[in-house]
């Protein structure tokens, strides 16, 4: 195999910095929590940090890689949720243990966001301009009702669904046999869940998810997607499958967000459809777009810091939301000035091309 043919297939310093620094966190955080050294607050935000990194390297595929905006990213995590939460306290039972129901309820979350990704991303991806950005938006509020109007319980006859749609249906309407259990209550929203998400689950989860990212990006399906991004007649012109390549990366993405919905869910005893609102999916838009688009390691840094930031802040109060974004304003002017930028290009490893230079 020729130098060119090996620079080719192998990664970049670049992507196995990103894995160093995830898996140096994960080592760091679980000594220092195993040493009693973090405090509960900080425990507790363990499992949602890592579900909104996976949901920031979702986004920028989408955003950043494909080039498309999306408003209603949330709503794929939301399916993700409360499809994790059903099938997991369904097969409590059934499935004794926490780990292996985990993954499966885990696996049935990005199915269904997947599904629902391909189904709009059908006739959207199609089209041209800020389409996907309107659609996506209009599908995070219609999930949002939907699942306020859900009634969902289990018994020894299985799943029990009832569309609440008038108002009128109620918790005793599913006609559950004794021993039988609710599961989403309507506006209430998934109570009574059994938590069974851990921060190992997430860390597992991120490295999965930067696994496909990075490949995806380097593969050539993923230099269809980007060359679609840059110029869309070009592309075409040469024959690439616009819809084809688009409708990969769109599905992709929308199924990493249902792994982190999946994982947010089972990580509370209560969840309710309003924490998936607009704002969240503005919320990992910020992320992503202040971690850089297309820049991976950014939105897992980005992700990180700005998530944690209001909740150290929690002691100043009335302060707190007021230098958040003061922090945001900061780290917006950084990002964009030219001589800070070159200062992480020299701490971070520069990516190699196939040429054996360097990129910016």
């Amino acid at each position: 195999m020729s130098k060119k043919l090996k620079k080719l297939s192998g990664a970049p310093k670049r992507d196995y910095f990103s894995y160093l620094l995830v898996t140096a966190a994960f080592i760091l955080i679980t000594a220092l929590n195993g040493g009693g050294l973090l405090s509960k607050q900080m425990q507790g935000l363990l499992v949602p940090v890592c579900c909104y990194i996976i949901m920031a390297l979702s986004l920028n595929l989408t955003v950043g890689i494909m080039g498309e905006l999306s408003l209603g990213h949330a709503g794929f995590m939301s399916l993700g949720a409360f499809s994790g939460v059903v099938v997991s306290q369904s097969l409590i039972t059934a499935v004794p243990n926490d780990a292996l129901r985990l993954v499966i309820s885990i696996a049935v979350g990005a199915v269904v966001a997947a599904f629902a990704g391909f189904l709009i991303g059908l006739p959207v991806l199609r089209l041209r301009g800020d389409y996907l950005a309107i659609v996506t938006l209009a599908f995070g509020e219609i999930i949002m009702d939907v699942i306020n109007c859900l009634i969902v319980g289990h018994d020894a006859n299985g799943l029990h669904v009832i569309f609440n749609f008038r108002g009128d249906k109620t918790v005793a309407d599913l006609d559950l046999a004794e021993g039988g259990v609710a599961i989403i209550k309507g506006a209430q929203g998934a109570v009574g869940t059994k938590t069974i998400s851990t921060f190992t689950a997430g860390f597992i989860i991120i490295l999965i998810t930067l696994f496909i990212v990075l490949n995806f990006i380097r593969s050539r399906t993923g230099r269809a997607v980007i060359a679609i991004r840059d110029n869309r007649i070009a592309a075409e012109s040469v024959g690439v499958d616009v819809m084809k390549y688009k409708m990969i990366a769109f599905v992709i993405s929308t199924t990493l967000a249902g792994m982190a919905g999946a994982l947010y869910g089972l990580n509370f005893s209560m969840i309710s459809a309003d924490k998936f609102n607009f704002n969240t999916s503005i919320l990992v838009l910020v992320f992503v777009v202040l971690g850089g688009l297309g820049n991976m390691l950014g939105s897992i840094i980005a992700a990180t810091v700005l998530y944690i930031l209001p909740e150290a802040l929690r002691g100043l109060q009335d302060y707190r939301m007021l230098i958040y974004a003061i922090v945001l304003i900061l780290v917006m002017l950084a990002t964009n000035n030219p001589k800070v930028r070159n200062l992480f290009l020299r701490i971070i490893p520069k990516r190699k091309s196939a040429e054996g230079g360097t990129a910016k």
